[in-house]
């Protein structure tokens, strides 16, 4: 994201442009590539496995009735992070030894040749249904409530609902570069 600060209008850009940009890269990646294991990590399948269930999460939170999101979160009464400083919060979190727990950690699955694209093909659809249900939910939000409402992640804490988005938004490019970090094709052209 090239600003700090965006809009309702430019929140629901952003996503859909991410939406895009993942659909786009795990679609392009041999099925070897899709499989490809290296070391404990996991392989490109499981990191779109993974952001499936993040995006299904944050589109539950953003379904919820706003006034039970206050109940049970507060209002934010504090200024709001940038998309950087979120960014770099996440990063730091993440750098000290925070990972994905419980069910954010895809299942490992490791898939015969015959089974590799009908896997692919089944997340994609999903990838496309939890980004179609969590466009349609962000869709009545307003400025004040991305601003005020707060949500919980469970890294960061409770952030606001903004901040849950350029969450959503980064994550997925996160995702995206730790995938292409250990692939060769894409190692080999960092070089």
């Amino acid at each position: 994201m090239p600003t700090d600060h965006l809009t309702r209008e430019d929140l629901a850009s952003a996503l859909s442009a991410s939406e895009l940009d993942v659909a786009e890269f795990f679609g392009s990646l041999t099925p070897d590539e899709l499989v490809l294991r290296v070391e404990s990590a996991w392989t490109a399948a499981e990191q779109l496995a993974h952001l499936n269930t993040v995006v299904s999460a944050v589109a539950k939170g953003f379904a919820a009735p706003r006034f039970i999101l206050r109940i049970r979160f507060g209002r934010s009464r504090t200024s709001r992070r940038s998309h950087t400083a979120l960014r770099d919060d996440y990063r730091a979190l993440l750098a000290t030894g925070g990972r994905a727990a419980g069910p954010f950690v895809p299942a490992r699955r490791d898939l015969a040749p015959p089974e590799i694209e009908a896997h692919r093909q089944g997340l994609l659809a999903r990838w496309g249904r939890v980004n179609g249900r969590l466009q349609t939910a962000f869709e009545p939000w307003d400025e004040k409530d991305l601003d005020t409402i707060r949500m919980p992640h469970p890294l960061l804490g409770k952030i606001t609902a903004r901040e849950m988005i350029y969450f959503t938004v980064y994550h997925s490019e996160h995702h995206v570069a730790a995938t292409k970090k250990r692939l060769p094709r894409f190692s080999a052209s960092a070089c």
